[in-house]
């Protein structure tokens, strides 16, 4: 097998995995996360998925490096799960932590993960509790906080769960959620209805869970979304405004 050949061309300012080039944005893209967007091994569909998810610019925002262990809540189909297991790479870890109530449902995007990854270890969630068997330096929520209100993820308390969040990280480790921007005032009324909920709700449930907010990302902002349809509507599904927010656990 042919080994990637990872370059840095300044003029132009990217990124290059082999044949593949991405932008580096002012987040310092890494050749560890251009090389774990650029693998074989991903799906197509997950890299059709790329220009509108923009997985390198977010990565980097979190300060995701080979070597770091990291916390991803609900991973879904696996999208995030694959992309994260490549960047920490073999000396690294993602701990997959899946719904246990919604069984193997919850745990199959994972599950195909770690099937061709020995870093990926997948851990259920019942209630607001988890465990892990070391504190880790990334906390990882993309599209999914909002889901942790409704009934089908347990209607969780945020608070408590936050809290559970920031006790598994590490000194100065980073929480970033990634979610779905709604009208000013509506709080988490559409979690279960248009899938949203308002950054501002988000950013005082973390903080007051004792996190420090330590920025915020642009880079899925939509202006021509008036946060009004359900995200899966065909006209905006793909293009809904999101915020994306770093905190951090105080050191």
């Amino acid at each position: 097998m042919s080994r990637k050949i990872i370059v840095w061309l300044a003029g132009a300012g990217l990124i290059c995995a082999g044949a593949v080039c991405y932008p580096a944005l002012a987040q310092s893209m890494s050749a560890a996360i251009a090389a774990a967007l650029a693998d074989p091994e991903r799906p197509a569909a997950d890299t059709a998925r790329d220009a509108n998810r923009h997985p390198g610019e977010i990565i980097a925002f979190a300060g995701v490096k080979p070597g770091q262990k990291i916390a991803e809540f609900a991973p879904g189909g696996g999208y995030y799960t694959r992309i994260l297991a490549k960047t920490v790479g073999p000396n690294g870890r993602v701990y997959s932590i899946y719904v246990a109530s919604q069984g193997d449902k919850a745990a199959k995007g994972a599950s195909t993960v770690a099937a061709t990854n020995p870093n990926v270890s997948l851990v259920p969630l019942n209630g607001t509790s988890f465990s892990l068997p070391e504190k880790v330096d990334v906390a990882w929520i993309t599209d999914n906080y909002h889901d942790f209100l409704n009934p089908g993820y347990g209607a969780l308390d945020m608070p408590t769960f936050d809290k559970a969040i920031l006790d598994v990280l590490k000194p100065g480790g980073v929480l970033l959620i990634e979610d779905y921007q709604t009208v000013p005032g509506a709080g988490a009324t559409q979690t279960s209805t248009l899938h949203r909920i308002e950054e501002s709700l988000v950013k005082s449930q973390v903080t007051g869970a004792g996190f420090v907010f330590d920025g915020e990302s642009p880079v899925l902002k939509n202006p021509n979304d008036d946060h009004t349809l359900k995200l899966f509507d065909p006209s905006i599904r793909g293009r809904v405004d999101q915020y994306v927010l770093r905190f951090r656990k105080p050191r």
